[in-house]
C-alpha cells in the first residue's frame, strides 16, 4: 500500500504543477510547450495511480492508459462522458509524446484547459475512494 500512496503523492504534485501552468494567460510558445510537458507528466501519473488502485484494491491488473480509462468507467469512478473526454485526452498525449506539429500543439494546449479538472475529479475519487484502506 506504500506504493500507491506513493503515486497518490506525485501525481498529485505533478497535477498541482499542470494547474499553476494553466494559469498563465497568454502563454509564450515556450510557456505552451511546457504546460503541454506537464500535461503528459500527469497524465502518465494519473494512469499509473489508477492502475495501481485497480490492482491492489479492485484485484484487477490493468496493463494501458485505455483499459484504465475503461475499468474507471466500469466501476463508476468516472462517468460516460468523462471516459469519453478520458479516452481523448489519451489520444492527445500520445499525440504530444510521438509528435510535434506547431498547429497540433496549439489545438491539445487548448484542450488541456478541460483535461485538467477531469485529472483533478479523478485523482480524488480514487483517493476518496481508498481512504480507508490507506
Amino acid at each position: 500500500m506504500e506504493r500507491l500512496k506513493e503515486r497518490f503523492q506525485v501525481a498529485g504534485q505533478v497535477l498541482s504543477r499542470l494547474e499553476e501552468a494553466l494559469m498563465i494567460e497568454n502563454p509564450s510558445s515556450m510557456e505552451r510547450d511546457a504546460t503541454i510537458q506537464r500535461f503528459e507528466f500527469s497524465f502518465e501519473a494519473l494512469w499509473k495511480v489508477a492502475k495501481e488502485y485497480f490492482y491492489r484494491l479492485e484485484g484487477l491488473d490493468v496493463a494501458s492508459p485505455k483499459g484504465v480509462i475503461r475499468s474507471s468507467r466500469e466501476l463508476g469512478i468516472l462517468d460516460d462522458q468523462s471516459a469519453t473526454l478520458a479516452l481523448t485526452m489519451a489520444d492527445d498525449r500520445n499525440l504530444t509524446v510521438h509528435t510535434y506539429n506547431e498547429t497540433l500543439a496549439i489545438e491539445i494546449y487548448k484542450r488541456i484547459k478541460s483535461y485538467a479538472p477531469l485529472m483533478r475529479y479523478w485523482l480524488n475519487e480514487l483517493q476518496r475512494r481508498s481512504m480507508d484502506i490507506l
